[in-house]
């Protein structure tokens, strides 16, 4: 039997969110490794850590996969004296190849995720990033949209809670507020404040929101559910593990004696914890 490459994989991953659409300053898709290499173990990570690495050395995991990439800048030496020089050494050591899909993948599948997680229907993009003139479609950041059902600020921070699985979030605003329109956008949100208002929406939901930001938006009149940068991103982990185990199929239209492919999602916790 032959196996699947790590080319296979990232075509795979590249219909889904093309690496073009990408924001010009960020650092996706090959970043350590072969397209050559053959795949049978994959894992999913949100951030490639030293916890998540063990555990790819440990599952012996051919292709490690993450939402934010590892290496943004240009780096001058590779060595152990620093914690991305030793990550990607071992990556290299265990023959680990390593992919990022970040704000490619922020905008064309973890927008709609989210917005699908809490049930908004009507939608639109929050930050146009560029026009696919292709498809005839607007292509960015976040999502704008309508619950079905009105909700106060309280219930709306309640599902929330419940759709992405959390312990806690922090909540900006009258818990009385009625709440119709609503932006959101996973991760650090802070920037897309001035865009929830333009969109008249009546609560913002991201994550990283300040202490000035969150006084700003009160004065504003928009109200604000910080779920947490993790907790906003958690279930990318989810959603491309399974969109490769649902794809899978694709891989083997031309080889049907090639190997199946197992894929993994990493064991990751919030780096805050709440006392």
């Amino acid at each position: 039997m032959t196996k699947c490459k790590v080319q296979d994989i990232t075509n795979l991953l590249e219909e889904l969110c093309p690496l073009d659409y990408a924001e010009k300053w960020d650092n996706v898709g090959l970043l350590v490794g072969s397209k050559e290499k053959e795949v049978t173990n994959i894992m999913v990570a949100l951030d490639a850590t030293d916890e998540v690495i063990e555990q790819a050395v440990e599952k012996k995991i051919d292709l490690l996969i993450t939402h934010h990439p590892m290496i943004f800048s240009a780096r001058k030496t590779v060595t152990n004296d620093d914690f991305i020089g030793r990550r990607i050494l071992a990556l290299i050591k265990n023959d680990i190849s390593y992919y990022a899909m970040h704000t490619n993948c922020d905008i064309m599948a973890m927008a709609d995720a989210a917005a699908e997680k809490i049930g908004l229907i009507n939608t639109r993009v929050l930050e146009v990033t560029l026009r696919n003139m292709i498809k005839n479609r607007e292509v960015g950041i976040g999502r704008v949209g309508i619950l079905r059902e009105q909700q106060t600020l309280e219930s709306c921070a309640l599902l929330v809670k419940e759709r992405f699985q959390l312990d806690h979030v922090r909540v900006i605003g009258n818990l009385e507020s009625n709440i119709n329109k609503v932006a959101i956008s996973t991760g650090s949100g802070k920037d897309f404040v001035k865009l929830a208002i333009e969109a008249n929406a009546d609560v913002l939901i991201t994550g990283d929101i300040d202490h000035h930001t969150a006084i700003d938006s009160l004065a504003c009149g928009l109200n604000i559910i910080d779920a947490g940068h993790f907790g906003t991103e958690h279930f990318m982990t989810e959603l491309i593990s399974e969109y490769i185990k649902n794809n899978s199929n694709k891989l083997l239209e031309n080889n049907t004696e090639r190997d199946s492919i197992v894929v993994l999602v990493a064991k990751e916790k919030d780096p805050f914890q709440i006392i």
